[in-house]
């Protein structure tokens, strides 16, 4: 159904028409009777919508695909992709669609994209469908991120369908309105190559400079450049979710997007106690996705995008090749510089400090975390109590009492800001235990705990008085904790 009064927003459909060998036109799913879970009002605000018209039975139409501006063409976008190191070459969105481009208060474009619209001709053997608590999860975890200042995807709404989707049970289904800077993927240019249309995989290219890093239009090799800005945004982005705990889980090759922002939440989760080889994924039996392994797997789905443009960076195949060799061997340092800059920052460094002084307390300090696995997050954040004399709460999660008083003399003596620290170690994360209590009572239609935890996770560095069951660890009834992406 299109609607040219259906939003003051105007959209487009830039990528639908420009790349019709990537986008299949489809119409999302009947909803038969939306109900507005949850509404990002400010995010709203940002894309020039009316929060009370997306209240509205028009808006709740749109936010579920079931009307479209008359501007709006909504595809099913093509893409391959490496899934646990195995090749599928025709994967796409089974379940999604892009509704359009719109412009954000920056200036600049954003996707609105549907997630669990429906089937559509990617959908191989899936049902086409989502349900409320894996719905609910990308909104909490991808709000959660931008909140702690991570390139992320961003959730504008997740509207409940008012149909029974079959699970292991009959469960509510749900569709997530995502919103993201484009969905071009790793294995968008994957789809691309493998279709031999070098054309196509020209302007896939041009398009993704123009729209994410025009700093690389302006170089002589500019497909190069294109990769080099690839692989720095993904290096930073990497590091940030090292640094704050995050297990991604599912580190396809098609969930890692050109832009640098992160994108799909199913399988994951924030680490609690310090383990490096932390899995949460349901589906990640051989730990390939684990948290110390994350900045080796988007080395390896670096390396794959840096195939794919081969034919762009020179004619002469060996050529190409040393060429891309040598942009990848940029990533470890740019990786390594972007977390030993955020440790630093976490452990209250100042700027100036020699590394050859930090590097080693850095490194001691991971071996006794690895040691005695504390609460990653509450270590932290009371190793800022301990920057102002007060060690205990810090001590009492260290096994090696001897090694850590050691420790935090050197520390101490290179005076660490606290104040600085408290400004980057969060307070406040999406705890997998009250995500899970979260999702169960608006399953069951309660969404009063959903509002409570978005609270408290949307301003995660500032303590505030009756919130200490968000900063508290899970209790050990919890037990070991696994995730699921709901299909």
């Amino acid at each position: 159904m299109s609607d040219i009064a259906l939003s003051p927003v105007t959209f487009d459909d830039h990528f639908a028409r420009e790349f019709q060998e990537m986008a299949i036109p489809w119409q999302a799913d009947e909803a038969p009777d939306p109900r507005l879970l949850v509404l990002n009002e400010d995010l709203a605000a940002e894309l020039g919508f009316d929060p009370g018209f997306l209240r509205s039975p028009r808006g709740l139409r749109l936010l579920v695909g079931n009307a479209v501006p008359a501007q709006s063409t909504p595809v099913a976008q093509a893409y391959a992709g490496h899934q646990f190191g195995w090749y599928a070459p025709r994967l796409g969105d089974g379940r999604a669609l892009l509704l359009g481009e719109i412009a954000h208060a920056d200036g600049q474009l954003r996707d609105i994209h549907l997630k669990g619209s429906g089937r559509t001709p990617f959908a191989r053997n899936g049902d086409g469908q989502a349900v409320v608590g894996p719905m609910l999860r990308e909104y909490i975890l991808s709000e959660s991120m931008h909140a702690l200042h991570i390139p992320t995807t961003r959730s504008l709404a997740v509207v409940a369908t008012g149909r029974q989707v079959q699970r292991e049970i009959l469960l509510p289904g749900a569709v997530l309105t995502r919103v993201a800077s484009s969905h071009l993927r790793v294995g968008s240019f994957q789809y691309a190559r493998s279709t031999g249309d070098i054309g196509l995989l020209r302007r896939l290219a041009d398009h993704a400079i123009t729209r994410h890093h025009r700093s690389a239009a302006g170089e002589d090799g500019r497909y190069l450049a294109l990769l080099q800005a690839v692989l720095s945004a993904q290096a930073t982005l990497v590091a940030h979710w090292m640094l704050v705990g995050f297990v991604h889980g599912v580190m396809n090759t098609d969930n890692m997007t050109i832009s640098g922002e992160t994108i799909d939440y199913g399988p994951c989760a924030f680490m609690e106690g310090f383990d490096p080889v932390a899995v949460y994924s349901s589906i990640d039996e051989t730990g390939r996705y684990a948290y110390r392994n994350q900045p080796l797997v988007a080395e390896w789905n670096l390396a794959r995008l840096a195939e794919t443009l081969l034919p762009l960076f020179h004619e002469d195949q060996e050529q190409a090749v040393a060429l891309a060799v040598e942009a990848l061997e940029g990533f470890r340092p740019k990786y390594s510089a972007a977390w030993s800059v955020g440790m630093n920052a976490k452990l209250g460094f100042r700027d100036g400090l020699d590394d050859g002084v930090t590097s080693p307390l850095v490194d001691e300090l991971v071996a006794l975390l690895q040691e005695s696995r504390p609460d990653y997050t509450s270590f932290f954040r009371h190793l800022g109590k301990a920057a102002r004399g007060q060690a205990e709460p810090a001590r009492r999660m260290i096994l090696d009492l001897e090694a850590f008083d050691a420790w935090l003399a050197r520390w101490r003596a290179l005076m660490p800001d606290a104040d600085a620290m408290d400004r980057v170690n969060p307070i406040y994360i999406p705890r997998n235990h009250l995500v899970e209590e979260v999702l169960a009572a608006a399953t069951g239609g309660n969404t009063g705990p959903l509002e409570r935890l978005m609270e408290a996770v949307a301003s995660p560095y500032e303590e505030r008085p009756g919130l200490e069951r968000y900063a508290a660890p899970a209790p050990e009834s919890f037990g070991p904790y696994r995730t699921f992406c709901g299909t």
